[in-house]
C-alpha cells in the first residue's frame, strides 16, 4: 500500500536536501534522548553532530544516520547517576568518559573483523527486531501529545492531530506530483508555514520548555575537554563494565541498522569499517561534550525515503544540524511539532513488517515464535540488543531441538552374524542421546557396521557418542567397525585410543570437525 522506499541511486541534490530534512528530525530526538540521559539538550545535539558527521565521511554504510539514540541514552544515564552521586557536576564527567572508552573497544571489535558474526542473526530476528522498533518508535511520537505532562485535549489536540495527518498526506502523495524535492522536506515547510501563519500549535520551543529550559536552542563549539575530574583508579570497573555495555549496544543497533538498509538499498555496506567509524565518532563525542551514540534507524529510513544514498546526505546533516545550533536556533525552534511527529509516523509504517500478519499460517510455528518473541521483547523493554540476543538464543535453541530429532537410524543388512545400520543427519550434542538410543548391544549380533555416508559429525560431543558406543560393544564381546568418517573424525577417535575399528573407503567424506588441540582428544576417552 505504502511504496515508502525505492531503490535508486543517490545524487548530490538528493542527498542535500535529504541531509537538510534528517538534521531537522534529529533535533526533537536528540532533545528528547537527552532527557532520558538526565544531561543538558546541547549535549546530545553535539553528539548526533559528531556521530552523524564522522560515521557518514567515514562509516562502512553510506546513507547510514548515526546520532544520539534511546538505547545508548538509557545506559549512558546510568554513568550520569553514578558521578552525581559522588559530588556536584561529576555526572557530566564520567558519561563522557564511559562513551569514550565505548568507542575504543568499538574500533577494537572492527579491527578484529567481529562484524561478521551479525551474518548469525536469523531472518526471523530481523522481522521481530523492525517490527518492535516499529512499535517502539511510535510509542515515543505519543509522548508529544503531552504539555507539561499532561495529555492535550480539546482545540490544542484537535489541531496536533489535524497536523500530524496532514503532514503524512503531503509525504504520502507530494511524490505523485514531482520528485525533485523530498516529499519529507515539503511536508515540514508546509504544516511550519501554516502554522506560522495562522495556528498556534506546538513547536520545539514547546518541547524544550516541558523539560525544564528556556525554549531556545543556541550554543557554541564546544570545546576540548577530556574528563580529567574521573577518578579513573578508584572507578576502572565501573567505567569499562558500562563502557562495554554502551559499546555492545550501539554496535548491534548499527550493524542491524546496517543490514536494513542493505536490503532496502541492495547494496552491501561494511559492518567492521561501520564499527571502526562509529568508535572514533564516540570518542571525539565524549571528548567535546556529546553523550555519544549509534546508527539511528528512523532517520537513516527518513534519509532512504527522502532520497539520500551516499555520504553527502549524513554530512549534511551534521553540518546542517551545527549550523541549527549555533546559528538558527530561533528558527528552527518554531517548527511545529505536529510535522516532525508525522514524519515519524510514516516512518513506522515503512519499517513495520506487514507482511507478517500473511505469514501465519504460511511458515513453522517456531519461527513465528521467533518473530513474536523479538517483536515483543523490543516493544516492550526498549533494549534493541537483548531482543536480538533473545532471538538469536531462541532460534539456535530452536534449531538444536529440531535437528536432534533428525537423525535416523536404518538397518541396510541384518544376518545372525553381521548387521549394517546407516545414519542420516547431523551428530553433536543435541542429537547424541537420539543416536544412542538406537543401538543395544548386548541383544545385537556379533559384528556391528554403521555407515555415516549420509551423515556428518559436528562436535566433540559427536565424537565421544561414537567412541562410548565403541566401548559398549567391546564390553559386550563385540565388533564395531565404522565406514565413511572424513580423515579428521577417524585422526581424532585413533587419537582417542582403538575401540573402534574404521574403514577407509575411496569415497570417504573430507569434512572436518570443530578444531581440538592435541590433548583435548583425551577428553573422549574419558
Amino acid at each position: 500500500m505504502f511504496h515508502l522506499f525505492s531503490k535508486k541511486n543517490g545524487n548530490l541534490k538528493d542527498d542535500s536536501l535529504s541531509g537538510l530534512t534528517v538534521a531537522l528530525a534529529l533535533v526533537p530526538e536528540a532533545i528528547a534522548f537527552s532527557f532520558i540521559a538526565g544531561v543538558d539538550p546541547l549535549v546530545g545535539l553535539w553528539a548526533a553532530v559528531f556521530m552523524g558527521f564522522i560515521t557518514s565521511a567515514l562509516g562502512g554504510r553510506p546513507g547510514m544516520i548515526s546520532g544520539a539514540t534511546g538505547a545508548i541514552a538509557v545506559v549512558a544515564g546510568s554513568a550520569v547517576k553514578f558521578g552525581n552521586d559522588l559530588g556536584d557536576d561529576l555526572g557530566i564527567q564520567y558519561l563522557f568518559a564511559v562513551i569514550i572508552v565505548a568507542g575504543v573497544i568499538q574500533i577494537l571489535f572492527g579491527i578484529l573483523k567481529l562484524a561478521r558474526f551479525i551474518r548469525l542473526v536469523p531472518h526471523p530476528v530481523m522481522i521481530g527486531f523492525v517490527n518492535g522498533l516499529a512499535i517502539v518508535i511510535a510509542e515515543g511520537q505519543f509522548g508529544f501529545f503531552k504539555a507539561s505532562g499532561e495529555w492535550l485535549s480539546g482545540q490544542p489536540l484537535y489541531l496536533m492531530v489535524g497536523l500530524v495527518i496532514l503532514t503524512m498526506l503531503i509525504i504520502q502523495f507530494f511524490p505523485k506530483l514531482t520528485k525533485a524535492v523530498p516529499s519529507t522536506l515539503v511536508a515540514i515547510i508546509v504544516v511550519g508555514l501554516i502554522s506560522a501563519f495562522g495556528m498556534d500549535a506546538r513547536t520545539i520551543a514547546d518541547v524544550l520548555k516541558d523539560g525544564g529550559g528556556t525554549g531556545s536552542l543556541s550554543g557554541d563549539f564546544p570545546p576540548f575537554a577530556f574528563p580529567s575530574d574521573v577518578n579513573w583508579g578508584a572507578h576502572w570497573q565501573f567505567i569499562l563494565k558500562t563502557g562495554f555495555v554502551v559499546a555492545m549496544v550501539g554496535i548491534i543497533e548499527s550493524l542491524m541498522t546496517l543490514q536494513l538498509i542493505d536490503e532496502i538499498t541492495e547494496t552491501r555496506g561494511q559492518g567492521n569499517r561501520e564499527s571502526i567509524a562509529q568508535g572514533t565518532a564516540n570518542i571525539l563525542s565524549g571528548l567535546f561534550h556529546g553523550m555519544g551514540g549509534c546508527a539511528m534507524i528512523g532517520q537513516s529510513l527518513i534519509n532512504i525515503k527522502s532520497g539520500g544514498r551516499g555520504r553527502t546526505s549524513g554530512v549534511v546533516a551534521a553540518v546542517a544540524l551545527a549550523l541549527f545550533i549555533m546559528v538558527g536556533g530561533p528558527l528552527i525552534v518554531q517548527i511545529p511539532i505536529a510535522a516532525l511527529v508525522g514524519v515519524m509516523f510514516m516512518v513506522v509504517i515503512g519499517t513495520f513488517e506487514w507482511s507478517t500478519f500473511k505469514s501465519f499460517g504460511k511458515i513453522a510455528h517456531t519461527e513465528m515464535i521467533v518473530i513474536i518473541a523479538v517483536t515483543l521483547v523490543t516493544a516492550i523493554m526498549h533494549d534493541l540488543a537483548l531482543a536480538v540476543f533473545v532471538g538469536v538464543v531462541l532460534s539456535a535453541l530452536i534449531f538444536a531441538w529440531e535437528s536432534s530429532k533428525h537423525i535416523t537410524v536404518t538397518m541396510h543388512k541384518d544376518t545372525p552374524e553381521e548387521r549394517i545400520y546407516g545414519v542420516e543427519g547431523m551428530l553433536y550434542f543435541g542429537s547424541v542421546r537420539e543416536f544412542s538410543d538406537r543401538f543395544q548391544a548386548k541383544s545385537d549380533v556379533p559384528n556391528i557396521v554403521i555407515d555415516f555416508e549420509d551423515a556428518r559429525v559436528c562436535d566433540l560431543s559427536g565424537l565421544e557418542a561414537i567412541n562410548a558406543l565403541g566401548e559398549r560393544y567391546r564390553n559386550a564381546g563385540k565388533t564395531l567397525k565404522l565406514r565413511h568418517l572424513s580423515k579428521d573424525c577417524r585422526r581424532m577417535l585413533d587419537r582417542a585410543g582403538k575401540l573402534v575399528e574404521i574403514e577407509v573407503l575411496p569415497d570417504d567424506p573430507t569434512y572436518s570437525v570443530a578444531r581440538l588441540r592435541s590433548e583435548d582428544s583425551k577428553i573422549i576417552s574419558a
